[in-house]
Order: C-alpha cells, then sequence, then structure tokens
C-alpha cells in the first residue's frame, strides 16, 4: 500500500498544476487529478509555489480550506467511483451527478459524507462504515 507523507501530496498536486500549465505530458495519476485543479482555480497560487507549499500550514482557525485535502479528497473519490468502492458508490455518484448535473457538485456532496464517515469512525473508535457512507451518497442523489 502507499502511503504519501504530506509533503509527497503537496510536491504532487504542484508538479501537475506545473505540467498542465506548460503542456507536458502527465502520468495516469496526474491525468486524473488534472481535471480537479482546473476546477480550483481559486488554489492556483498555492501550487504554483512548490517551497512555499511545503511549508503552509492550514488551520481551522484560519477559516480557510487545505487546498491539498480538498484536492485529495476529489482524487480519493475519482478512485472510489473508478473502482466502484465501496460496492455501489459509482452508481449513487452518477445518480447524484445527475440530480446535481455537475461531477464537481457530486463531489462536494461526496465530501459531505465522507468527512461525517471518517467523523464518525474517530469518534466511536470503530472501522470506516463503508455502508453509512454509500447511504448517505444515495440519500443525497434523491434530493
Amino acid at each position: 500500500m502507499f502511503t504519501p507523507s504530506q509533503q509527497d501530496v503537496r510536491r504532487f498536486f504542484c508538479q501537475t498544476w506545473r505540467r498542465q500549465r506548460e503542456g507536458l505530458p502527465l502520468d495516469p495519476m496526474q491525468a486524473k487529478a488534472a481535471p480537479w485543479l482546473v476546477q480550483h482555480p481559486e488554489y492556483d497560487g498555492d501550487l504554483a509555489d512548490e517551497a512555499a507549499a511545503l511549508e503552509a500550514v492550514y488551520t481551522v482557525e484560519e477559516g480557510r480550506t487545505n487546498p491539498f485535502l480538498h484536492l485529495s479528497m476529489h482524487l480519493s473519490l475519482v478512485e472510489q467511483v473508478d473502482i466502484d468502492q465501496p460496492r455501489g458508490i459509482r452508481q449513487a455518484f452518477e445518480a447524484l451527478r445527475d440530480r446535481l448535473g455537475s461531477a464537481h457538485d457530486a463531489h462536494h456532496q461526496m465530501m459531505e459524507c465522507l468527512g461525517e464517515m471518517v467523523w464518525a469512525s474517530q469518534r466511536s473508535g470503530l472501522p470506516p462504515d463503508g455502508q453509512a457512507y454509500l447511504d448517505c451518497v444515495l440519500r443525497r442523489s434523491r434530493g
């Protein structure tokens, strides 16, 4: 299993952003990440300076979203849908996307569900509940 460090993740997104901007070839994982970088131009400043990105600290008190966490969640959702894990997430995503008219908006709704699942797991000390996560996405897909 690949477990990248915080610096690895930040380098990955900064390098993907740079390669995309320069029109350079992207590896398969970068190609999955690149569309989400385009949809978040508000992160361009964070991605443009890799050295600063490696040093940046994002706290709740700042009231600012951690762009690397947000982009990582998009990439995680792409992977979940690609492999349909948890089973049924692809169909739930497609229904949510169709209802909202946007994969991006669907991802943001799914992030709420993913966050709830992680919070519940941390609070209870139990493993993440994939079925509860799937059920949350399904509820949102029905409006």
